[in-house]
């Protein structure tokens, strides 16, 4: 009943800010038709020197940080992008990139539509600094989030659409981690790391030891690298785990600030709303260029996968890992494309830094 009371009430909001965008200018990324075959060594299209090919990826929450998109606001169009942003949201999205403070700019309410238009912003610039990049990109990613903006800078969905998606999704999520406080912890791990039976244990010493009445979850949200995972879940959760680390053999240990337990059933209440948005949406296009799912490390087929991969993404753990194998694993000696990290902060470099170190040699990022 819960879920169904979030769902009307989110999908009511979500209907007037449709109105009120009627006006807006479509802002579209990508163009031209995408290539029969997919970005893989040996089946990629043929056209291009895959060295002088790019491939760029799409930050996620937890790279946010105050002052991000004061090198974007010069670019052309990117003013208006902000401007649009606000108009839908009902807020001056540019002032809280710029101004924080970083308590708000944390809050998904926030935080998912900084990133998403900062990402997209960021785009722009590329295209302005380095056009090439943007007309030879084979491929597309985003971590988390930041997957909606890569769906529509490959012309999935128009910015317009994907920020009332943005929208819907974090307010729910939201609703979801007021309901159920959480968090998110980067677990680095050695050969003898129990984390496992860290998992077990936390759970069981919030059932047993602090008995709490809430659902109680401790899991892997997201496979960064071969020796380094994101686990989520209850607060108390985590914080056993901070506390027994050696115990269970685990490498350093780093929380994310973000505002809950992302990609676990904790975030269960964010489901419907999120159907509904994208039932209202309406199919999304074929992507241009493929883009690489987190759920399955797959690249999006036709429009109608779109939406249930990105409703099952809210609580599935993130295949990160595996979507840079996806997109970078080739035979020895084989050429690389660039890798552009496309938004806020260098945290997908690192990630791709622990999966493939030969395909980091040609990463770079966007200055935002």
């Amino acid at each position: 009943m819960l879920r169904r009371g979030l769902a009307v009430r989110l999908t009511q909001n979500y209907s007037s800010v449709v109105q009120s965008s009627h006006n807006t200018p479509s802002l579209p990324f990508k163009d031209g038709q995408r290539p029969d075959g997919w970005c893989q060594y040996h089946d990629r299209p043929s056209q291009e020197p895959i060295e002088s090919t790019s491939v760029l990826l799409f930050p996620g929450q937890g790279s946010q940080f105050v002052g991000m998109a004061k090198n974007l606001i010069g670019v052309k169009g990117v003013k208006e992008m902000f401007e649009t942003a606000s108009s839908i949201l009902r807020t001056n999205l540019l002032k809280t990139c710029l101004e924080g403070p970083a308590e708000k700019l944390k809050q998904n309410i926030h935080c998912q539509p900084a990133m998403y238009v900062t990402s997209l912003a960021a785009a722009k610039k590329l295209q302005v600094d380095s056009p090439e990049l943007v007309e030879k990109c084979v491929a597309a990613a985003g971590y988390s989030v930041g997957e909606i903006a890569a769906l529509v800078y490959a012309g999935a969905y128009t910015f317009e659409e994907g920020l009332h998606l943005i929208r819907v999704r974090a307010e729910a999520m939201q609703r979801a981690c007021d309901l159920i406080p959480g968090g998110m912890l980067t677990v680095y791990l050695s050969h003898d790391s129990q984390l496992r039976t860290a998992l077990s244990a936390a759970i069981n010493y919030c059932k047993e030891e602090l008995k709490l009445s809430v659902p109680i979850i401790c899991q892997i949200a997201c496979f960064l690298g071969p020796d380094c995972k994101v686990i989520a879940g209850n607060n108390e959760a985590l914080d056993y785990i901070m506390e027994h680390a050696q115990q269970f053999r685990l490498g350093p240990l780093r929380r994310l600030d973000v505002a809950g337990a992302f990609h676990t059933p904790l975030m269960l209440p964010a489901v419907e709303p999120l159907k509904h948005a994208l039932q209202r949406v309406g199919s999304a296009r074929t992507p241009c260029i493929p883009v690489v799912s987190n759920v399955d490390a797959e690249p999006y087929g036709k429009g109608s996968t779109v939406s249930l991969r990105l409703i099952k993404q809210i609580t599935r753990p993130l295949c990160w890992e595996q979507t840079l194998h996806a997109l970078f694993s080739r035979p020895e000696g084989a050429p690389f494309p660039r890798a552009v990290e496309v938004g806020p902060g260098r945290q997908i470099g690192a990630s791709l830094r622990m999966v493939n170190s030969k395909a980091f040699v040609r990463y770079e990022s966007v200055l935002v």
